[in-house]
């Protein structure tokens, strides 16, 4: 649906959507200044007087952020009489108030508290995101919430796996320019593709064989190679969702722990550095392979694989 210019509200009539959970949200970089800054998107339903809020915080625009001109807000049904607390509280900043091209970390960073998580705040909050995962599959069907929420939500896994990749990662004024995730990753299949050519990997002994290898470079180069305008980190964001699906994630773990990119581009002190806290996460991980996690098309629509 195209958003009317200079306008913050609009009505539109559609089928019954049933219950909302991501909502898609993008531009085409037209006009001057095409930036957007949105703090949230509501939607009301007239007929049954639901309200979804779709969280953002963050920039829409070619040179800004992380260059995204999409991205897939996740979701949740607001709670009866809330909707007016919510509203005063969901309106975008002016752009003279609003962030110097600054991008939120993650999610569950902004949720939790400015500073940086220890190691075993981020290893509780993994493991509590999926053991929410596993205690929705035991749920009886019609009882089950939204995986999708559970998944890429404010206190989802890929935000918590956020919080994990995020600590200890160098400051962009060491690099002189804004680095993200995506940078590291595509770094270290940069890497891991060309120490395949040189024969380097053939030897390693598992996970680290080129099975698992082959496996992470082919989505990182799926997820590059979709017409999608989605940023770094909602690429980063894709590549989490998908390795989950998949349940694959948990082999590429010690891939990325054990790629030399990660001594120049982490702390010394970073968890994805420590042997035993990884080896922990991948077993925790491990623990959703029995169960089938499927995706929203609006998280995967254009990635071949």
């Amino acid at each position: 649906m195209q958003i009317p210019k200079n306008v913050l509200e609009m009505t539109f009539d559609c089928q019954n959507l049933g219950k909302l959970t991501s909502a898609q949200l993008g531009h085409d970089n037209a006009g001057l200044l095409a930036k957007w800054l949105v703090d949230c998107v509501m939607v009301r339903n007239e007929i049954t007087g639901h309200t979804y809020r779709f969280p953002c915080g963050r920039w829409l625009g070619k040179g800004v952020d992380d260059g995204s001109l999409e991205r897939v807000l996740i979701g949740e049904l607001m709670v009866p009489g809330a909707e007016e607390d919510f509203g005063r509280g969901c309106r975008t900043p002016e752009l003279q108030r609003s962030p110097s091209q600054t991008r939120r970390t993650s999610r569950v960073q902004l949720l939790s508290c400015p500073a940086e998580l220890t190691s075993g705040q981020i290893q509780e909050a993994i493991g509590e995101a999926v053991n929410n995962i596993i205690k929705h599959f035991h749920k009886p069907e019609k009882e089950r919430g939204s995986l999708t929420i559970l998944l890429c939500g404010e206190a989802g896994l890929v935000g918590a796996l956020e919080q994990f990749f995020h600590h200890g990662f160098k400051s962009a004024r060491l690099f002189q320019k804004t680095i993200f995730l995506w940078d590291f990753v595509e770094k270290a299949v940069s890497h891991m593709e060309s120490a395949d050519q040189t024969g380097d990997l053939r030897e390693a002994p598992a996970p680290l064989g080129l099975t698992c290898h082959s496996s992470l470079c082919r989505y990182v180069n799926a997820i590059n190679s979709s017409r999608r305008r989605i940023g770094k980190d909602g690429k980063f964001q894709l590549l989490v969702s998908l390795g989950a699906r998949d349940h694959v994630i948990d082999q590429w773990l010690p891939l990325l722990a054990e790629c030399p990119v990660l001594l120049r581009m982490y702390e010394e002190n970073a968890v994805m550095r420590d042997r035993t806290t990884v080896n922990t996460l991948v077993d925790v991980l491990q623990t959703l392979h029995d169960f089938p996690i499927t995706l929203e098309t609006s998280l995967v629509k254009g990635v071949d694989l």
